[in-house]
Parts: structure tokens; C-alpha cells; sequence
């Protein structure tokens, strides 16, 4: 990984921390984020899957590339959301070329220029200033880092995750009612074993696939 595209992937991985607890609140209405993946690189972007809170089939799902980078300015988690719930508000039309499918889902290319972000809400702000005092920013990432993460059905989840070890990003499956304290403690050395990897040519946010659901 290139250290400019290192910068990205930082981006990335902060976004995401910053927008799981839309897994269980809704961006707006009843809409939930049922997904954050990592475009593969070079691309400067993320993509925020959106569905109901029991969505998990593509065709119940849409997704949203956004750009991370504009005007040589990094956007943040709040930036990412802000433009997201403008565009899932009201009726909006799309040239064709800002449609198309990744994984099955329809992917939204969002242009930043055209969309004015909605302002956060009360519960954003509050969020803030609760999550600053209990979780204070850390200078050392966790390994493996999370760069995305997919509901594939209500057992099955798969993580985006990148590490020193092995280049590029490792999706591992994993099941949601399996033993998760044991499996939290060995995801380092899992997602380090290559016997475990295979290709997953209808996913192109990672470069290998690992499934750990029997683990």
C-alpha cells in the first residue's frame, strides 16, 4: 500500500468507528447502515450501504460511494453522513453514469458539488461530546484494522480487514452467534493465515476471503 493511499485507508477506518452505532440507530427514518466497504484502491472513497434494520439481500440494499477527498481536504465521518441523509431525503434523479452495481446492489455515485449535507442533528452533537470523554482518541490503531463490514444474513457478517502481514484487504466471514470472545482474541492470527484464504472474484473490495463462520 502506498503511503499516500495509506491516508485513505486511515480515513477509512476512522469513518467507520465513528458510524457503527448506525447499525442499531437509523440515519434517517427507517433507514440503517447496513454496510461501510473500502473501494479498491486508488480510489479515494467510501461506500455506505443503506437498507432497514432486517435488510440483508442486495436487492434490498443501496449503496453510496462518496468521495473521502475534495478539494484537498479529507472529509470526515460526519461529512460522509451528512451527505448521505441528504440524498436518501426527498426524490432525487441521477445521471446514468452516477448508477451502477457492485455485489448485486445498486451503487449511487454521489457527487459532493451537488448536494448540500443536512446539518447534524441534537443526538449527533451528543454523540460527540459523550464518545470524546469515554472513548478518547487512541494514537495506535488496533490489529487487524477495520476497513469495512457487510451483513450477509442475520448470522453472517463479513469483515474488511487489513493488516502488516499480508498485503491488501482480507474479508473474513464470520458468525454472529459463534463463541465472539474467542474469536475477537484470534482474528489477529487468523486473518494471517494464508491457508485460509481463497478468491472471491464478486467482491471487489478485498483480494482474498477467508470463511472463519465454523471457527
Amino acid at each position: 500500500m502506498t503511503s499516500e493511499y495509506e491516508e485513505i485507508a486511515e480515513q477509512q477506518a476512522e469513518i467507520i468507528r465513528l458510524l457503527l452505532h448506525h447499525i442499531h440507530a437509523p440515519l434517517i427514518g427507517t433507514t440503517h447502515i447496513r454496510g461501510v466497504l473500502p473501494p479498491p484502491a486508488p480510489a479515494e472513497a467510501i461506500r455506505i450501504v443503506t437498507g432497514s434494520s432486517t435488510a440483508f439481500t442486495p436487492d434490498q440494499l443501496i449503496a453510496y460511494e462518496v468521495p473521502i477527498r475534495v478539494d484537498d481536504d479529507l472529509l470526515n465521518a460526519y461529512d460522509i453522513i451528512g451527505m448521505v441523509r441528504s440524498v436518501l431525503t426527498g426524490t432525487h434523479f441521477y445521471a446514468s453514469d452516477r448508477i451502477s452495481s457492485v455485489m448485486g446492489m445498486e451503487l449511487v455515485h454521489v457527487d459532493p458539488a451537488t448536494v448540500e449535507p443536512s446539518t447534524p442533528t441534537p443526538d449527533d452533537n451528543a454523540l460527540t461530546i459523550l464518545r470524546c470523554l469515554a472513548l478518547p482518541f487512541a494514537e495506535e490503531e488496533p490489529q487487524p484494522r477495520l476497513r469495512g463490514f457487510l451483513f450477509h444474513d442475520q448470522d453472517r457478517l463479513r469483515l474488511y480487514l487489513d493488516t502488516e502481514d499480508v498485503p491488501g484487504v482480507i474479508a473474513a466471514d464470520v458468525r454472529l452467534s459463534g463463541s465472539l470472545t474467542a474469536l475477537i482474541a484470534a482474528l489477529p492470527t487468523l486473518v494471517t493465515e494464508k491457508e485460509r484464504m481463497t478468491a472471491d472474484d464478486t467482491d471487489p473490495h478485498c483480494s482474498r476471503v477467508m470463511d472463519l463462520t465454523d471457527w
